[in-house]
Parts: C-alpha cells; structure tokens; sequence
C-alpha cells in the first residue's frame, strides 16, 4: 500500500481499492443474487429431471451460466427501468441505482451486455430452444410484468408465466424439446410463486402503495381475499406435486418429502389466512423460500439410482 492510501485510511477517507470492492458490491446487488440462487435450482431440476443418460458436465455448466446470466440481466434491467419507484419505497430506496451510487447509464450498460452474453452462451454452447426461452423470459418480464405493475394486480398472475421459465430452460438444454413432465415443473413453479409473492406483496403493502404498484387487489384492505387465495393456491400446488407420482415420473421418496413440505407449506398459509398479520407473511416468505429447492432436490434424489 503506497503512503498515500495509508494515509487515506487512517484520514477514513475511501482508498480506489475500498472504492472498487463498493462499485463491485453494487453491480453484484444489481443482478439480485437470492433471486438467482432459486432461478439456478429450477433450472439445474429441468436438467437433471430431464436428462436420459449420463450427466454432461459441460453442458450443465453452459446451461446453468447462460441461464443466471439472462436471469441477472433482467433484474438489472427492471431495475433501471423502476429507479424512480424504487426510491420511493423503503426496502428498495438503498438500492444502486435510487441511491444514486450507480449511474443508470451504467446499470442499463450492464443489464443489456450480460443479457446478451447469456442469451449468446445458451445460443452457442448449448441449443437455440433454451436460448430462445430464457429471451422470451426477459421480454416478457419487462414488458409484461413491468409495466403493468403500475396497473393492474393481475401483473402477478402474468409475470408468474416469465417467472416459471428456467426449468423450462433447463429442459430444453438437455433434451431440445418440450414434453409433458417439463410442463408439471412449469406448473409447479408458476403455482408456487402466488403464495411466495403474495406474502412479499402483504409484507410491503405499504411500500407498494406509495410507489403506486398494484400487487394487491386495491378492495383488499382487510387482507381475506389474499388469504383465502394463499390457502387454495397452496392447495392446487400441492395437488401438483402429487401427479408426477401418479404418472410415474417420480418415485416414493419424492412423494413422502412432497407431502411432509406441502403439508408444511399449508399449514403457513391457513395461519396467514387467519392471522394476517406481518409475522405470519414473514414465516410464510420463509417456509416458501425453502420448499421449492427442497422440492426440486427430492426431485434429483429420487432419480438417482442407488
């Protein structure tokens, strides 16, 4: 360390290296990582569930990067294009862009370049199917769900289409083709949402109300239609989780691990349906947040052979 930066330290003053690891976090922040942990073990399930021979590990790594790249790029991109509501909502207004730590510019340089590197990665490396899924993924998510946040509550029901598209992806990495078993991942991915989005939409009510987001029906104010759509969501949920069972696509380990978490799952929903309150939209985030890698993994346990 030159003279300088110590002496930048000891002043408290920020050194290029502390400036680059803040600039790095932000980016970082941009591409929302937790989101992108549960879109990998989606789409690593399609591969996985979808595969008929022996693991490519190549294959899966082009497939699991192009897909979270894509993935980074959307959020990025939402991001810029929802800067000035973000600053009008307290769990958002930190982030990068209402801060101010970030230029938008920037941000939307970013956002398009690493779209377009993971579009291309899919595109190259893997196949034109998963490609072309994981960019209908993101125009739809900006130009769909986007905007008609601002509109309608509907936005959930249609942005839940983008949102169950990565074991899709994962699918058609490995398989080049759709079939009935990559559709029930579909299904369960898009029922699971409801209930997992929800609980955030009754958490940050407030937060959204301000920003002028419509995620919840605006007649709602108790909070009962919500739960009582939570309760029977959960329910058709569950019921999914039951028919690869039935069709034979998944064995008895799947189904013990499927019922013992849906029946987990439920039993948060009925409490928030009849405590609505923000502890149980909390615990209900939480048990949601779980359940669907534990799911996909009983998914991957019950294919292996032993």
């Amino acid at each position: 360390m030159s003279a300088t930066a110590q002496q930048q330290v000891l002043a408290g003053k920020p050194t290029w290296a502390s400036n680059l690891l803040a600039t790095t976090k932000d980016y970082w922040t941009l591409t929302k990582p937790e989101v992108n942990f549960l879109v990998v073990a989606s789409a690593f399930a399609g591969f996985y569930v979808g595969k008929q021979g022996p693991m490519i590990p190549g294959l899966l790594i082009h497939t699991l990067l192009g897909t979270v790249l894509v993935a980074s790029g959307t959020a990025t991109l939402n991001q810029f294009v929802e800067r000035a509501g973000d600053a009008q909502m307290r769990r958002t207004a930190y982030r990068p862009l209402p801060s101010g730590r970030l230029a938008p510019r920037k941000a939307l340089a970013f956002g398009l370049i690493i779209s377009v590197v993971g579009a291309l990665e899919l595109w190259l490396k893997v196949n034109a199917l998963a490609s072309a899924l994981a960019v209908s993924t993101l125009l739809s998510y900006l130009l769909i769900y986007t905007p008609l946040k601002k509109k309608t509550a509907w936005c959930t029901f249609l942005g839940a289409f983008p949102g169950a598209m990565p074991p899709l992806i994962g699918w058609a990495a490995v398989r080049g083709s759709m079939a009935p078993q990559a559709w029930l991942l579909f299904a369960i991915v898009f029922l699971w949402q409801f209930p997992h989005f929800l609980a955030i939409a009754w958490l940050y009510r407030e937060d959204y109300r301000r920003a002028g987001l419509h995620m919840l029906p605006n007649r709602d104010t108790s909070g009962r239609f919500t739960g009582y759509e939570i309760v029977v969501l959960t329910i058709a949920l569950i019921s999914i989780t039951i028919i690869p069972v039935l069709l034979r696509y998944e064995g008895y380990i799947y189904l013990l691990g499927a019922l013992v978490g849906g029946a987990l799952f439920l039993k948060e929903a009925s409490r928030m349906l009849s405590h609505r309150s923000l502890a149980t939209a909390r615990r209900l985030l939480h048990v949601s947040v779980m359940y669907l890698p534990l799911l996909f993994a009983l998914m991957v346990v019950d294919k292996i052979k032993w």
